[in-house]
């Protein structure tokens, strides 16, 4: 069953690549070569004489992930920096894990749209629209939600017991802008003044966000 699913979620995102999102190939394979340090809206193709099985084979989504974030979630990708065989393919993966009363936070995808299927656990998922309008839903175990492409959306599961979903894309690597983080641990940082003013509190409020928000130091 999951197996089946997992095809379909492969099959709309590489359909849908073709109208709105990476732009179509024009040869059988370019398997990525991020050392050659060539960028042109993607990543250079490796030789075809060098391309193995191993350029698109990942194995890291068969598992749940250990999450011990502070948010309670866990994303694991499989996207062309996993699989550099999907460079020009407009199609990737993702599998998302779940503590119990864990959130994926509001975020966006700047480069594709996204469809999640639930493996284990209930969820209340939503997405904001440009005209400001929340659409949420609760979902469960084999049910299937999409996000619409650069839209803030998120994930939280309020169950009492551990969640998981597989994610697709239509990008080889949609990109994702996590709100608070993208606001309060920019580098350089985003001006107190930008803050304070778009959210309507004081620089305390602020320095007490971003101390919460910054990275953990080994």
């Amino acid at each position: 069953m999951v197996a089946k699913v997992l095809a379909y979620l492969i099959l709309f995102a590489a359909i849908s690549s073709t109208v709105t999102s990476d732009p179509d190939t024009l040869q059988d394979l370019c398997v990525a070569a991020p050392s050659s340090g060539v960028k042109v809206n993607g990543f250079a193709c490796k030789e075809e004489a060098n391309v193995t099985a191993a350029d698109f084979f990942f194995d890291g989504l068969a598992k749940p992930g250990v999450v011990n974030s502070s948010v309670g979630s866990l994303v694991t990708a499989a996207n062309v920096d996993k699989i550099p065989g999907l460079n020009t393919l407009g199609v990737s993966l993702s599998r998302i894990d779940y503590a119990p009363g864990g959130l994926n936070p509001p975020h966006t995808h700047p480069r594709a749209t996204e469809i999640v299927f639930v493996l284990e656990g209930e969820l209340d998922v939503g997405f904001i629209t440009t005209a400001n309008k929340l659409i949420t839903k609760t979902i469960k175990k084999g049910d299937i939600y999409v996000f619409p492409k650069a839209l803030v959306h998120y994930q939280k599961n309020n169950g009492d017991k551990a969640a998981s979903v597989i994610s697709a894309f239509n990008s080889q690597l949609p990109g994702t802008q996590s709100i608070a983080a993208t606001l309060f641990t920019a580098t350089p940082a985003v001006p107190d003044d930008v803050l304070t003013k778009a959210f309507q509190v004081g620089t305390k409020e602020i320095d007490k966000i971003k101390s919460k928000l910054a990275p953990k130091k080994s």
